[in-house]
């Protein structure tokens, strides 16, 4: 290209919800983009959409942009809208007659180096070039976006005669604006994951037709399969399974249905099994070689020290039809370039999270799907968001909430809420442990005995916590207890609990500077004196007692800064530094944030 792709612009076709969420994307990069569509009214729909959304489409991206985002226009005119345009991507209706009149255009109108891309899933662009000249279907492709930020998959694909250099300057482009780039080795119906999830629909439909089981129970299975902290990816799942035991599998479906077996097993056998490949169980690997590790989220070279965040899901920026078992996730957010980055996804109402810089991991609380209900899990990661395990699983404990860890000992410890306890595990999840009962299974609806918040004081022996009491009732209490029951007592019956603060509106989260002798918690009560960052000074807790910070919106979460600095995390989609009585937004969108920690 004679100029640099950000001087010169990206064209849109069409300004439906796709062609919208594509221009984001793009701006968020920091391109110059064009939109075009025949509707007045669709343009203005899709500006109000890119403007609301800046922040979100932000969020994604691997690096700070230097020049900032970048801007856009809006055309009725196709002519107008792609002149000096350097790529084209059709976002129009799935009509292969208006693909092929739009392309002829398209070739006719735009400069002779932009590369023309549909984003038509349903149809090669192979199909589309019919009226478009020889010397330029060498910058003709398939550019397939699902649905950014949510899916940030793209998938590209040849129309058989493009240039295979095109495919890496697009990934790189896409990459940059925060998006996964996938190119198909060669042409195929479908791409990759449409192919791919076309083979599940078919399966699904056949097991509801011979009447085998239910929409709900196949859904079930799925959830349980494939959308746990634990779950592993279909190629990941086979090479732990064993690709011998895959084919195995396969062999009876081919026997019973008379299929055949020369694309799947056949070739599976030929290219792993023979060659020693069978998975996990084999020092060849399988499926990924010996020890790949996973694709994952790396840190900005830029980060230091990132806060971790839980997303618990409930906010504004989930969709209404993702369940809320799935809606929660976890984040890294550099407090200096203010970038976020997801980590993982698809948690139960995360709460509490705490990172060990010895293990390298983060550990987390999930209250699960229903707090009614003893479905709460507690899980660790890698700092990256690799290797999820499960440490508490469903069914150990009730709703855990706030969480902390003993580095020395390798044990965490956290409330379990409506188990009105505080618990204790080491760092592999063996040695589970409740040091505090509050009450007894009869006396779960009693607020007052619900543990929410957790710190360690590890030099003096003791742990506190919090009893948040009904919701802004001003009947919250803070305790602390050695960190060992003592000798013939039990959770139920030891003797060393003490009440340092009763009378609170809602306190709810805890951290302590056992140094300075201050614990600090967030009360997510009523106004004045609740919605605040509190202090008190252990040294001298007659008048040691003072608000930090007022008019948070439901403050929860809270970890210790630098230098007096406290950072809180709201339900309200905010994030705040607070010091020497100064409250700074750190970061604020449309999220519920519970849990957050210093990397």
């Amino acid at each position: 290209m004679s100029q640099s792709p950000k001087t010169r612009p990206i064209t849109i076709l069409g300004a439906g919800v796709l062609g919208s969420r594509i221009a984001s994307a793009l701006l968020a990069g920091g391109h110059r983009v064009h939109i075009r569509d025949l509707s007045p009214d669709a343009l203005t729909t899709a500006a109000t959409y890119i403007d609301a959304h800046r922040a979100e489409f932000e969020a994604l991206l691997p690096a700070p942009i230097s020049t900032g985002p970048g801007d856009y226009q809006v055309f009725t005119s196709l002519t107008d809208a792609v002149r000096d345009a350097w790529l084209v991507i059709e976002a129009i209706p799935e009509r292969l007659d208006l693909k092929i009149a739009t392309f002829a255009e398209l070739d006719a109108h735009t400069r002779d180096d932009c590369i023309l891309a549909s984003n038509s899933s349903s149809f090669k662009s192979r199909l589309m070039i019919q009226k478009v000249r020889p010397a330029r279907r060498a910058r003709v492709l398939n550019m397939h976006f699902t649905m950014p930020p949510t899916i940030r998959s793209v998938e590209l694909m040849s129309c058989g005669e493009t240039d295979p250099e095109h495919f890496e300057r697009l990934s790189e482009v896409l990459r940059r604006c925060g998006l996964i780039p996938v190119t198909a080795r060669r042409e195929s119906t479908g791409f990759i994951f449409n192919r791919l999830w076309a083979a599940i629909k078919r399966e699904i439909l056949l097991i509801l037709a011979e009447d085998v089981s239910s929409a709900g129970e196949i859904d079930t299975l799925w959830t349980e399969m494939f959308q746990q902290p634990h779950s592993q990816p279909p190629c990941r799942l086979m090479d732990q399974i064993g690709l011998d035991t895959v084919a195995f599998i396969e062999d009876n479906y081919i026997g019973e249905r008379g299929l055949d077996a020369s694309m799947t097993v056949d070739w599976l056998r030929e290219h792993y099994l023979w060659k020693g490949r069978l998975g996990l169980k084999s020092a060849g690997g399988g499926l990924y070689g010996p020890n790949t590790p996973h694709a994952a989220f790396r840190p900005d070279p830029e980060q230091t020290q990132p806060l971790y965040l839980l997303d618990v899901g409930l906010g504004a920026n989930v969709p209404a039809t993702t369940p809320l078992a799935q809606a929660g996730r976890i984040l890294s957010f550099n407090p200096t370039t203010k970038k976020m980055h997801p980590l993982i996804t698809g948690q139960s109402l995360p709460d509490g999270i705490a990172y060990s810089p010895s293990a390298g991991r983060i550990f987390w609380t999930n209250m699960g799907a229903a707090t009614s209900t003893r479905d709460g899990s507690v899980h660790s990661a890698h700092a990256d968001g690799r290797d999820i395990r499960t440490l508490i699983p469903a069914g150990n404990v009730h709703t855990p909430k706030q969480l902390t860890l003993d580095e020395t000992a390798e044990k965490l410890y956290f409330c379990d809420r409506e188990g009105m306890g505080v618990h204790r595990c080491n760092f592999d999840g063996s040695g589970h442990e409740i040091l505090v009962q509050a009450g007894s299974e009869a006396q779960k609806g009693d607020m007052t005995r619900w543990c929410v918040g957790v710190a360690l004081d590890v030099a003096a022996g003791y742990v506190y916590w919090t009893q948040k009491g009904p919701s802004k009732g001003n009947q919250g209490r803070i305790f602390r207890a050695g960190m060992e029951i003592p000798a013939g007592q039990t959770a139920e019956t030891r003797e060393d609990v003490e009440v340092l603060l009763e009378g609170l509106p809602e306190p709810i989260d805890l951290e302590i500077d056992a140094g300075a002798k201050r614990l600090y918690w967030t009360d997510r009560g009523e106004h004045p004196v609740g919605c605040s960052l509190n202090v008190l000074d252990l040294g001298d807790r007659g008048a040691g007692k003072k608000v930090l910070a007022r008019h948070f919106h439901e403050p929860i979460g809270l970890c210790l800064g630098e230098e007096e600095e406290v950072i809180v995390a709201d339900l309200g989609g905010s994030v705040y530094s607070v010091k020497g009585g100064k409250k700074t937004v750190l970061w604020r969108d449309e999220g519920c944030y519970t849990g957050v920690a210093r990397g």
